[in-house]
């Protein structure tokens, strides 16, 4: 039986058990490999650590002009062969062919992931790992990468140099200018730019609904696309993977930020720009759709000293919006107030904003550690994604801050299953929580052609009625007209159910016992859902029944 690298560097008088000890305890923080630690704290010299694996393993170590060939021969290998060069690459592998046998060397030649790719792209070849050093291996890589670099570049320079210069186009850069004229002429929220076979088409989504606006030629695709990428500052030439890219530019008298994002397609890349004006005027709680009992109920909340509000709902249903009008109400000058979101979509005066980086590792985790460093006073995460934000933020509220987070689930109530699911203790849930908040948005009718409902079914009726609102019912349904573009709707609102944490639904969160259980208790202690708050807007003719119905159907009980 083979010893261990360990034992064999200590027969060989090269380190101490303490050593030993050491790297062990670097593996466990780090990971990978004894020997690589041994190394990286200095205990021992890579060329001696390697003289004692290649006893070990029984396998060479390859030497420069000996038995490794040069850079180019391992390059032209490399071009040839049916495995990918950039995957390669990435993981550090090169291969040649010499006495019969397949060579490879790589950082680790023990990995089984890097012998099960070469086994499926050469399954009949004799396999020969060879150790190697370290500055042997980097130089030989950097090389490869270099001249895939130079190759590629030479390849599509001139494909660049081509899409560059139709991007610049007179009736390109018109034809963008256009399209984004129109989505703020009808205040769109996003642009669609969706290849087809033969014809690229322009949507916009208005009022939470996709509408078509365009259809071009698909020949016209490539310098539209490419005009848009050259503007948001994304790579031209790169067709293959997504990227992301933000525009700052005036449309219309409007300032506005928009975020670009790319998806490869069969048909070429599907292009998505989400329109953020930088004039938020109507970022208060009275102009989002609260009734007043709940705009009371959300002042109060803001006033607390600790706990955590959470605002649930699908994308695209304005919890963002919501915390950022919350948030309004909390900046007196008296409080620190702290927000980390991802990405940051409107900047608020006397807040500091703060833009994650998962890519970097710069997490809502991470941003909270160092939240609590700041002295805040109110922190606000742009969204609860796992289990490890969810304790901070549950250590953050138990320990004097107030937080402000939202949650994707379906109502209210399902927050609490959704933060149990994901491995948060049920009496850590329910300690810090002070309320629950569901939100959807809802169409307004278009108040040009808007005209009294003809007919409102008996159980809509009784419904409302239930609700004891003072409202006097003005029902009303949409018909369409030049102003609203034919849809007989414009603008959105919110319908919202917030249920405040009373001391009963603190022991069912404590318990875990069903939502279904949860939801009750909150109707008999008097918290309507989304489906009655909509009821109640459509009664001030605000809304449609239809419409609340198509956003809330999920909600009736």
């Amino acid at each position: 039986m083979n010893k261990r690298i360990g034992e064999l560097l200590i027969e060989r008088g090269l380190i101490q058990q303490d050593d030993i000890k050491k790297a062990l305890q670097l593996q466990q923080s780090v990971g990978g490999r004894v020997g690589a630690g041994l190394v990286r704290m200095g205990a021992i010299s890579e060329d001696a650590l390697l003289d004692a694996l290649s006893a070990q393993l029984d396998i060479p170590i390859a030497q420069s002009g000996v038995s490794l060939p040069d850079a180019s021969e391992l390059y032209a290998f490399a071009k040839t062969a049916p495995i990918d060069i950039n995957w390669c690459i990435d993981n550090r592998v090169l291969l040649w062919l010499a006495d019969d046998n397949l060579n490879f060397i790589s950082r680790d030649p023990l990995l089984p992931f890097i012998h099960e790719v070469i086994n499926y792209h050469y399954p009949d070849a004799k396999l020969k790992p060879w150790l190697v050093s370290s500055h042997t291996l980097d130089i030989l890589v950097d090389y490869i990468r270099k001249e895939t670099s130079a190759e590629r570049f030479f390849a599509e320079g001139s494909e660049t140099k081509g899409l560059r210069e139709m991007a610049e186009e007179a009736p390109v850069v018109e034809l963008v200018n256009n399209i984004f004229a129109k989505a703020v002429a009808f205040n769109a929220s996003d642009i669609h730019l969706d290849p087809q076979e033969e014809v690229f088409r322009v949507r916009l989504r208005v009022d939470g609904i996709l509408q078509t606006q365009l259809e071009q030629p698909i020949d016209r695709y490539p310098a539209v696309a490419s005009r848009v990428k050259l503007i948001s500052e994304i790579d031209i030439a790169e067709r293959r993977l997504p990227q992301d890219g933000r525009i700052t530019t005036r449309v219309n008298g409007r300032e506005m930020d928009v975020r670009v994002s790319t998806l490869p397609g069969v048909h070429g890349e599907s292009i998505v720009m989400r329109l953020l004006p930088k004039d938020r005027k109507e970022l208060s709680l009275e102009t989002l759709g609260l009734e007043s009992d709940h705009i009371a109920l959300v002042r109060s909340l803001m006033q607390e000293s600790n706990g955590i509000v959470l605002v649930t709902g699908p994308t695209g249903s304005g919890k963002s919006t919501t915390l950022y009008a919350a948030l309004q109400e909390a900046t007196d000058g008296t409080r620190k107030i702290l927000t980390v979101e991802d990405p940051v979509e409107y900047q608020l005066p006397g807040i500091t904003q703060v833009q994650a980086h998962a890519e970097i590792g710069y997490t809502f985790a991470r941003a909270l550690r160092a939240f609590l460093r700041q002295d805040p006073d109110v922190i606000m995460v742009g969204e609860i994604r796992d289990v490890e934000t969810a304790q901070i933020a549950i250590q953050s509220a138990l320990t004097g801050h107030l937080v402000l987070s939202t949650l994707h689930t379906n109502d209210s109530l399902s927050a609490f299953t959704r933060l149990i699911d994901m491995g948060v203790e049920p009496f850590l849930v329910a300690a810090p929580i002070k309320a629950v908040q569901a939100q959807r948005l809802v169409r307004k009718v278009c108040k040009h052609c808007a005209k009294p409902a003809a007919h409102i079914p008996d159980s809509i009726v009784a419904e409302f009625a239930s609700l004891n609102s003072p409202v006097e019912p003005r029902w009303v349904e949409a018909v369409g007209c030049a102003v609203c573009n034919n849809t007989g709707y414009s603008g959105r609102m919110g319908i919202y159910e917030i249920v405040p944490i009373s001391s009963e639904l603190h022991d069912m969160i404590v318990e875990n016992v069903p939502v279904a259980e949860m939801r009750k208790l909150a109707r008999s202690q008097g918290h309507r859902n989304m489906y009655q708050d909509g009821l109640i807007k459509a009664a001030k003719g605000l809304t449609t029944v239809e419409e609340v119905l198509r956003t809330t159907s999920m909600d009736i009980e």
